[in-house]
């Protein structure tokens, strides 16, 4: 069996920005419009919603979007994202393949010497041709290709995947790529969940090595983990069946098939349910949160990481342990516990522990234990 490393990461956060403020502002004259027309049918108001909401309720202050264009238009609450003919690049493959060329370069490799391509995201732009295909033939790498999701915790799952691969001997180097449009699929008329997230594309490059290698700078994976249990609190019911349930099937109705989620039962239950999968990851190992060196969690709530983390510790981590991107980035879904390994591993020490965890739909956990070489 080999020993395993992540030898490239690679990020991409789309230029467009868009703060709370200008977020609430849209929101806020979207309800009032519609107030109007709830009082003349004698309806309750909707409430509106407010910085000071959002940023408590999840930390997010700002996230960035691969389009802003229609978002903040209270006639339209979505973005403009042009489609694209058949034999063009589509969307989400160009996304990840930016990502996808940064992880390479930073391996240092040809992308020939991939192997095997997963597209590992809570979303998919299509069913096939599979996004890791195009990809995989937009890259020029070898091998094969194949979608994979697990919601939140896709990229992680994708890792496990991958890692096993590469221990077995079965693949030689893969690229995880996890292009993240979660804007394309967010309700911007949901109070309870249009602040939450914003697009980001990561990859990175999994890689075998010697029984004595030692590749200074590098993560060497030790193991990883995933775990499911089924939960319908956080869910999304688009798909190729929605057209079939209606009786005018010239129209798919949106609101109820785009991402809901049962924010205070899905704060208390994953809370509960990472605490547990960490403490007894760790414990498989001999190790305990407290020989952690850096924790890169899910980057969804800021006081679920924090309340977890506690939990597991008995005191607060700072951002030094436990790096937060969220505030800057929103919910990157998949993509975010990876930016936050991207930007915040240089600095560790040959032997220093990192545990790389992410909660998500399903429910889901995934987690990679790893050591600094």
């Amino acid at each position: 069996m080999n020993r395993v490393a992540i030898t490239g990461i690679g990020v991409k956060i789309p230029e467009a920005e868009i703060t709370n403020e200008e977020l609430v502002q849209s929101f806020n004259e979207w309800v009032a419009r519609e107030n109007r027309k709830r009082a003349k049918c004698g309806k309750e108001p909707l409430p509106e919603s407010s910085v000071a909401f959002i940023e408590h309720a999840s930390g997010v202050k700002s996230r960035h979007v691969i389009s802003a264009d229609g978002i903040l238009d209270p006639e339209r609450m979505t973005p403009r994202i042009p489609r694209r003919d058949n034999e063009e690049l589509s969307v989400m493959a160009e996304f990840g393949v930016a990502s996808a060329r940064q992880a390479i370069k930073d391996a240092g490799i040809d992308p020939a010497q991939i192997d095997m391509v997963i597209c590992a995201a809570s979303h998919q732009q299509r069913n096939y041709p599979a996004m890791s295909i195009e990809m995989q033939k937009e890259l020029g790498t070898s091998g094969a290709a194949f979608d994979m999701s697990l919601g939140c915790s896709s990229a992680a799952a994708g890792l496990h995947v991958a890692a096993n691969l590469v221990r077995s001997g079965a693949q030689k180097r893969v690229l995880v790529v996890t292009p993240e449009i979660i804007s394309g699929h967010l309700n911007f008329r949901d109070r309870q969940t249009h602040f939450i997230f914003g697009d980001a594309s990561t990859s990175m490059i999994v890689e075998p090595l010697g029984e004595s290698e030692m590749r200074p700078g590098r993560l060497e994976v030790l193991d990883t983990r995933t775990w499911t249990q089924f939960s319908n609190a956080i869910r999304s019911n688009f798909g190729f069946l929605n057209r079939a349930s209606q009786e005018d099937t010239s129209i798919v109705e949106m609101a109820d098939n785009m991402i809901v989620q049962l924010g205070n039962k899905v704060f208390k239950e994953v809370t509960v349910a990472g605490h547990r999968f960490i403490v007894q990851f760790l414990a498989e190992h001999g190790l305990d949160p407290h020989g952690i060196r850096r924790f890169w969690l899910h980057q969804a709530n800021a006081r679920m990481n924090a309340m977890i983390l506690r939990m597991a510790l008995g005191h607060d981590a700072d951002q030094d342990r436990a790096p937060l991107v969220l505030d800057r980035l929103g919910n990157t879904a998949a993509a975010g516990a990876i930016v936050a390994l991207k930007e915040n591993h240089a600095d560790l020490k040959p032997g220093d522990y990192g545990l790389l965890c992410a909660f998500g739909a399903g429910y889901s956990i995934g987690g990679a234990l790893m050591r600094m070489m």
